[in-house]
């Protein structure tokens, strides 16, 4: 069986709708018939409390994994509402992770180590929630990952904190020299403000290609997904504009994907 591709969602800054994007990428990927698991690493556990809730006090997570490196990954794997997607979700425990893994031997190759278990080439693909900290946690969703995405709301300060991410990402290269970017996500878009526009044109003048053509509009019912533990597929029909946003954007995904793949 094929190894599943692997992606990291991740920016320095918070707030731009990563959790979000995972999600709905996720369920997207999901809905166009391919078999999903996404990873929480996020020490907020937005993505476990929108999918399933909070986890029992003495159920195992991903960060037990990591941690203890005896636990199987797809032992803690939760199925979902979302048919097609799993999850790897996250609990209190994560606030242990960066400390318990700063001494820990091969303590950036964790969550590699675990992904790589044959019991989880079921799945096309894994994509992994991060937090805006640049930690242990999100080395290790780096050196896991083949792709990464970076979602951007359109603001000015999230636009100001690429240059930090693209540092960073430069020191990782060279340890793992397959991490591509697959794009740069545009999110949080309302076209009646114009620094929505001016944060677009920069973003296509800076990134050109790299930058998503599908952009996620602003949508105030993206809010009611968490609570209902639903997706904007669930909550909207196929003509509401969050329907519409992330199905085109989970098709460009796939598209950015096997287009990378194509070149090498």
């Amino acid at each position: 069986m094929p190894t599943p591709i692997t992606v990291s969602i991740i920016n320095h800054k918070g707030g731009v709708n990563k959790t979000t994007a995972n999600l709905h990428i996720g369920a997207g990927l999901a809905k166009l018939g391919k078999r999903v698991l996404v990873v929480d690493l996020d020490t907020q556990m937005n993505l476990t409390h929108s999918l399933i809730g909070d986890l029992p006090e003495d159920e195992p997570c991903v960060s037990d994994v990591m941690i203890k490196n005896q636990i199987p990954l797809h032992n803690i794997i939760r199925p979902t509402s979302v048919p097609n997607m799993d999850i790897a979700p996250s609990s209190e425990s994560m606030v242990d992770l960066e400390i318990n893994l700063h001494a820990a031997i091969n303590r950036e190759h964790r969550l590699k180590i675990a992904l790589a278990h044959p019991e989880l080439k079921k799945y096309d693909f894994i994509i992994i929630d991060n937090g805006p900290h640049i930690g242990n946690a999100a080395l290790n969703s780096l050196m896991a990952s083949q792709f990464y995405l970076v979602p951007v709301s359109a603001e000015y300060l999230p636009l100001v904190g690429l240059t930090h991410l693209t540092r960073t990402i430069a020191q990782i290269k060279p340890f793992n020299p397959t991490l591509q970017n697959i794009g740069y996500l545009l999110t949080m878009v309302d076209r009646r403000e114009g620094i929505s526009s001016e944060i677009e044109a920069v973003l296509r003048e800076t990134f050109k290609d790299e930058v998503f053509a599908n952009i996620v509009r602003i949508n105030t019912k993206f809010k009611a997904c968490p609570q209902k533990r639903q997706t904007i597929f669930d909550i909207e029909g196929p003509t509401g504009k969050g329907y519409t946003d992330y199905l085109n954007v989970s098709k460009e995904f796939l598209e950015r994907v096997e287009k990378a793949h194509a070149k090498n």
